[in-house]
């Protein structure tokens, strides 16, 4: 389906319906914004399931940052259903508390204005949580950017097979902010921020939240998720994350 939007804000507004039509189950293909005489017009053209269409539809025409929309089907898009998203794992998605989300979402208009430089506010955030919310905030603070860089700089390539959005999104886009090497199935960093601060265990949180953004809008439901199966918090050399589909 194409959306198209009309808004009186631009900052945050394309990051905000990606998120929507991600949590719906829909891959962002492609995206214009424009000025126009009522506001910024932006389009998206997404794919997803049926089934879910309505819903997301209903969302962005409420949304607050919508003042009006339109859906058309474009000329020779399939009708039929995808393929229904996998549930992942509950320590791959955890859920942020309440006040936790207020944080993540006072920083994610932040984060995206100072990219690539993000590890001041969030190392400040990691310090400043109790240790049993920093992984959800930081998972989900993460994801957010992540879906926020693929629509920024990778929508044009469209849906990848996994191995390919691992290679052509998820690696360069991490390169932009630490270092990072594809190691046979698994992504290497050999310089995570979030090591060696104070506590025992894996601790990449934001990284691995920001490869599930990244590798869900760049390749729609059924995505692989990723794992952090090793982690120089733990000792370990490196930081390694794999890529998993179920």
């Amino acid at each position: 389906m194409e959306f198209r939007v009309v808004s009186d804000r631009r900052e945050g507004l394309l990051l905000a319906l990606g998120q929507t039509a991600i949590a719906h189950g829909f891959a962002l293909l492609r995206q214009r914004m424009a000025g126009g005489e009522d506001g910024v017009v932006l389009t998206m053209l997404v794919r997803g399931p049926q089934r879910n269409l309505a819903a997301l539809e209903d969302c962005v025409a409420t949304h607050p940052l919508v003042s009006s929309f339109e859906a058309t089907r474009p000329e020779g898009a399939a009708r039929a259903d995808s393929p229904a998203p996998r549930p992942l794992p509950h320590r791959c998605a955890p859920t942020p508390c309440a006040a936790d989300s207020h944080r993540v979402e006072a920083l994610v208009p932040l984060l995206t204005r100072d990219y690539p430089n993000l590890f001041v506010p969030l190392l400040e955030l990691a310090r400043e949580l109790p240790a049993e919310h920093r992984e959800p905030a930081l998972y989900d603070l993460g994801r957010r950017i992540g879906a926020w860089v693929q629509a920024r700089d990778f929508a044009a390539l469209g849906t990848l097979s996994p191995c390919e959005a691992v290679r052509r999104v998820a690696l360069p886009a991490l390169r932009q902010i630490v270092q990072a090497q594809i190691h046979g199935d698994a992504l290497h960093v050999s310089d995570s921020p979030f090591c060696h601060r104070g506590e025992r265990g894996a601790c990449c949180h934001f990284l691995r939240g920001m490869l599930v953004g990244l590798l869900g809008a760049a390749h729609g439901p059924d995505a692989p998720h990723a794992v952090e199966t090793r982690c120089r918090n733990d000792g370990a050399e490196i930081c390694a994350f794999e890529f998993r589909t179920a």
